[in-house]
C-alpha cells in the first residue's frame, strides 16, 4: 500500500535536513553551506492522531504494530524526504532546480522550511538582515513557473487536440498534469475552486496561470515551517510573516532544539514528551534511572526551555506534521477483528488497535476493504463498527465510524497481512467510481 509522502522543501541551509532528522529516523547530512543535500534524503516519521484506546478505556492493551501510542495519542508512520535546495531561477535550471522540481512530483504535501532568522540569503549563504518573506514568495513562484512554462510551450497543440477529440476540460488538463502525480479528481477540484467556466480554447496566458495557481493549492498543499525561532532576529520576522500570510499554514519551529532533546533523551538524560514542553531530569525524578547532568548540559537544556519550549509550548516539529496531515484531509482508520475487544485481524500477539491506516478523504467502507486486502473485498459480507452497528458499503469513513470490523464469506488467511498488500492507497479518483 502506497504510504503518504511529505517533502521538506526550501532554499539551501534553511534547515531542511535538520528538520527531517528531527521528525524521522533519517540521518541526513547537515551543513551550513549551500547544497549540503544533493540527492533526496528519506526517512520514516510519525504523525500524531487521536487513538480510540483512550475513548474505550483500552490504553493498557493498546499495542500498535507500527509506531507507538502515548496516553491516547497514536504516532502513525509516514514517509518523509528532504530534497535539494531551491534557488531563484530553478525553473530555468539554475542551482539544482531541475532535480529539485522533479523530486516534488512524488510528494503528497510540502513542508516549506523557512529560515525565519534572516541569517541566510536567497542562495543559502550567510547574511544579516535578510527578509525571509522573500523565500516564501519565490519558492511558490518557482514551482508555479515550472508548471506554467511546461503548459504554455505546448499550449497551441493542447488546444488543437482538445478541439479535435472534443474532450472535456478536466480530461485535457489531466493529461498534462499527470506528470505531477495528479489524478482527475484533483484537477476537477482545482477547476471548481478556480470558478473558470469559459471554454479551454478561449483561455489566455493569465487564465492558464490562474488554473495552475489553483492546481498547486490542491496538488501541493503546503505548510510553512518558520525555523530557527530561537535566533535573535526571529521575533521581528515572525511578526511580519504572521500579518501577511494565512496563520493556519504557519508553524513556528526549532529543528535543532528538537534534535538536541531527542539526542539526550536517547542517552537517558531526560524524559521528553514529543510535541510538548515537558522535559524532566534526574532532579525532577530522583528515583528514576535517568543520568545526572553536568552544569554544561544542564545550562543547554535550560536555554532550550527558555528560548523555545516555555515561549512557544513546543519545538513545533510535531505540529508541522499534524498540520500537513490536516491539509491533506486524511483520516486514521482502525481495522479490528472484534468490535468489543478491539483485537486485530492477522495478529498472533494480543492487544487492541494493532493497526492504524491513514486513508484519503472520500474513502468508503467498501473501498477500505479493498485497500486492506483483495480477498476481504472479494468475500465481503458486511462491515460493522463499535456497538455492532452495521455500516453501509457506501458510507464515507470519518471519525465516528473509523473502528471497523469486516465479516467475510470465508476466513481470510492469517498469512495475508495488511503490510504485504500491494493495493495503492491513492487519492480516490472520481472517474474510477462504479
Amino acid at each position: 500500500m502506497k504510504e503518504i509522502l511529505l517533502a521538506c522543501v526550501g532554499k539551501p541551509s534553511a534547515g531542511k535536513s535538520s528538520f527531517l532528522n528531527a521528525v524521522s529516523d533519517a540521518t541526513a547530512k547537515v551543513g551550513n553551506y549551500p547544497f549540503t543535500t544533493i540527492k533526496p534524503n528519506h526517512g520514516v516519521s510519525y504523525v500524531p492522531v487521536d487513538c480510540p484506546c483512550k475513548k474505550y478505556g483500552k490504553q493498557d492493551q493498546c499495542r500498535p504494530r507500527y509506531g507507538r501510542c502515548v496516553e491516547g495519542i497514536r504516532f502513525v508512520p509516514i514517509q518523509m524526504m528532504d530534497v535539494a535546495g531551491l534557488v531563484p531561477g530553478a525553473s530555468t535550471g539554475l542551482g539544482l532546480g531541475n532535480q529539485f522540481l522533479d523530486d516534488l512530483r512524488h510528494a503528497n504535501a510540502l513542508i516549506h522550511v523557512v529560515d525565519v532568522s534572516g541569517t541566510t540569503d536567497q542562495n543559502g549563504k550567510e547574511a544579516e538582515g535578510y527578509d525571509p518573506i522573500n523565500d516564501i514568495n519565490w519558492l511558490r513562484l518557482e514551482i508555479h513557473t515550472w508548471i506554467t512554462n511546461n503548459l504554455l510551450k505546448r499550449w497551441s497543440g493542447i488546444v488543437r487536440r482538445h478541439i479535435a477529440i472534443k474532450n472535456n476540460v478536466v480530461d485535457t488538463l489531466q493529461i498534462q498534469f499527470s506528470g505531477y502525480g495528479s489524478v482527475a479528481s484533483v484537477v476537477q477540484k482545482a477547476m471548481d475552486k478556480s470558478g473558470i467556466k469559459t471554454p479551454l480554447e478561449t483561455w489566455d496566458e493569465e487564465t492558464v496561470k490562474k488554473v495552475v495557481d489553483h492546481f498547486m493549492d490542491v496538488r501541493f498543499p503546503t505548510v510553512i515551517a518558520l525555523n530557527k525561532i530561537d535566533m535573535p532576529d526571529s521575533d521581528k520576522n515572525i511578526t511580519k510573516i504572521m500579518r501577511k500570510y494565512d496563520q493556519n499554514k504557519l508553524v513556528l519551529t526549532s529543528a535543532l532544539a528538537e534534535n538536541f532533546l531527542r539526542k539526550i533523551r536517547k542517552q537517558n538524560y531526560i524524559k521528553y514528551i514529543d510535541g510538548t514542553d515537558i522535559v524532566e531530569t534526574k532532579e525532577d525524578l530522583p528515583n528514576s534511572d535517568l543520568k545526572p547532568m553536568d552544569d554544561k548540559l544542564k545550562n543547554r537544556v535550560e536555554k532550550v526551555q527558555d528560548l523555545v519550549l516555555f515561549r512557544y509550548g513546543s519545538t513545533g516539529v510535531q505540529e508541522v506534521l499534524g498540520k500537513a496531515i490536516e491539509l491533506l484531509g486524511v483520516s486514521p482508520v482502525y481495522p479490528v477483528k472484534n468490535v468489543s475487544t478491539f483485537s486485530s485481524t492477522n495478529s498472533t500477539k494480543p492487544g487492541a488497535f494493532r493497526d492504524c491506516i491513514l486513508v484519503w478523504p472520500g474513502t468508503t467502507v467498501r473501498g477500505f476493504a479493498k485497500i486492506l486486502h483483495a480477498e476481504i473485498d472479494k468475500y465481503y459480507l458486511y462491515a460493522e463498527t463499535v456497538g455492532n452497528m452495521r455500516l453501509s458499503e457506501e458510507a464515507v469513513i470519518n471519525n465516528t465510524n473509523n473502528v471497523i470490523c469486516y465479516k467475510t464469506a470465508i476466513a481470510i488467511s492469517s498469512k495475508s497481512s495488511i503490510a504485504n498488500n500491494d493495493t495503492n492507497n491513492n487519492p480516490p479518483d472520481k472517474k474510477s467510481k462504479k
